[in-house]
């Protein structure tokens, strides 16, 4: 089966539409301005693309998502929040975070975080969608992770450690300070061993429509996003 070419103005096809392999695969084309992002995320469909392909929309079926009340914090975790010396923000370093994301990994040759990425994103970011979770060592960066926000909905991107453990902090802080907001869901977009650990589980893409729907109307968090202090000690 093949999939729809989007012009700059061409509406999304409906999520059923998808392609069942690769698992989730939508349509091509388009661009990346705040508008089209913002549709997007509001229809259960993210971008993913290598910097040889042209923009790719998917929308997998099943979907993973993490419920901010079933986090799982292991005790190894536990451990190295308490002792590791890391400090945890929110949105003071979004460009960074993305840097850091982008960066390549292991034997990898390229990303999929291209520049017209990076541009979008920051973007979102400066609009008060997209946010970022800042994992420090005394005054280095050394983990995080950024996603986007529609209501009550957060839709995680990607994260990156240069410290062990470094984003796995970031992302536990982050979800505790959502389940305080009252956030319904965080979107996990593919399912993973590592985001599973955390107690993130699959769920019928239709199942996820709804949740997002009835998330995404309700009131957002203002930007800039900061931790509440009592959030930093109790893990």
């Amino acid at each position: 089966m093949s999939i729809p070419w989007l012009g700059t103005r061409d509406p999304f096809p409906p999520v059923e539409r998808a392609l069942i392999e690769p698992n989730g695969l939508l349509a091509a084309g388009g661009d990346l301005s705040p508008e089209r992002l913002l549709d997007a995320y509001a229809r259960g469909i993210f971008p993913w693309f290598n910097e040889e392909d042209p923009v790719l929309w998917w929308s997998p079926d099943p979907r993973m998502v993490l419920f901010p009340c079933e986090l799982h914090v292991s005790r190894s975790l536990r451990r190295a929040i308490r002792s590791a010396g890391f400090s945890v923000t929110l949105d003071r370093a979004f460009d960074a975070v993305v840097d850091g994301c982008a960066a390549p990994r292991g034997n990898q040759d390229g990303t999929w975080i291209t520049g017209e990425m990076m541009r979008a994103y920051s973007r979102l970011a400066q609009l008060g969608f997209a946010h970022s979770v800042e994992t420090w060592e005394g005054t280095d960066l050394v983990g995080g992770l950024y996603g986007v926000a529609l209501g009550r909905v957060f839709y995680g991107e990607s994260m990156f450690s240069r410290r062990s453990d470094a984003s796995k902090v970031a992302l536990a802080h982050l979800v505790r300070q959502l389940e305080r907001w009252n956030f319904v869901l965080i979107d996990c977009q593919m399912a993973t061993e590592h985001l599973a650990s955390f107690g993130a589980r699959e769920i019928p893409r239709a199942d996820f429509l709804r949740g997002v729907r009835a998330a995404i109307v309700q009131p957002g968090i203002s930007a800039p996003w900061r931790i509440d202090a009592d959030l930093m000690t109790g893990l």
